[in-house]
């Protein structure tokens, strides 16, 4: 079997994934700015041009382990469920914080691109860029945006909350671990959460669940506000 042919099989995506993501992981312990998800973005992409590998054989793999994202998203149930009486004492002021948090996110973006005079099509694709991508991808088709440019503006609003989501809320006073997985889960969606679970259970807890609610949420203020900017 020739190196080609091997690039064919499924193989091929999960192994690259795998050890350029470890390897990412790795940098990440002594290098805090450079994000995994970026650096492990990157060389998968400068392998795949340098070598000529075509996209759709990497995808062979790496959609079989996208698979695992929907399991893995569920699996955030599982700590919620374990503070269930904090989530059902604080609910309400929850709902509201995310609330508010995903209604100045979307009106924010609307003002500042309308402010510049910038482009229909690019604003509309900015605009769900605070909630995960498969929700960010489905609001813009919905809104006749440019879905592939939703999911740039979602994934580098990601990067930037967890890079600097939590030290930026610390300097500004909130330090328990409730409203800064909530702020960061709303924000930042997956790569806020995923900074949450690894500053402490309780916080990406209370991060996973904002992050849920807030995709819910965003979905429904969509059309009054896309109806009142439009």
């Amino acid at each position: 079997m020739n190196v080609l042919s091997w690039t064919q099989q499924p193989l091929f995506g999960i192994a690259a994934t795998i050890v350029v993501y470890a390897l990412s992981r790795v940098l990440h312990v002594r290098f805090k700015w450079m994000h995994p998800i970026v650096f492990c973005s990157v060389v998968l992409i400068g392998f795949l041009v340098i070598g000529n590998i075509p996209l759709q054989d990497y995808k062979n793999g790496a959609d079989i382990l996208a698979l695992i994202l929907g399991p893995a998203t569920i699996a955030l149930g599982v700590p919620i469920y374990k503070y269930r009486e904090l989530v059902k004492k604080q609910f309400a002021a929850i709902c509201l914080s995310i609330t508010c948090g995903s209604l100045v996110g979307i009106v924010s973006v609307a003002a500042i691109m309308m402010s510049l005079d910038g482009a229909r099509e690019v604003m509309l694709s900015m605009l769900p860029k605070s909630v995960s991508s498969p929700i960010a991808v489905e609001i813009s088709k919905s809104l006749g945006a440019m879905p592939e440019l939703s999911a740039v503006f979602t994934v580098f609003t990601g990067v930037v909350g967890a890079l600097f989501g939590t030290s930026f809320l610390r300097m500004t006073g909130i330090r328990g671990e409730v409203p800064l997985g909530i702020a960061m889960g709303t924000a930042a969606h997956g790569f806020g959460t995923a900074k949450s679970l690894a500053d402490s259970e309780k916080q990406g807890t209370f991060s996973g669940l904002a992050m849920g609610l807030a995709g819910l949420i965003t979905s429904i203020l969509f059309t009054p506000i896309y109806m009142f900017f439009m």
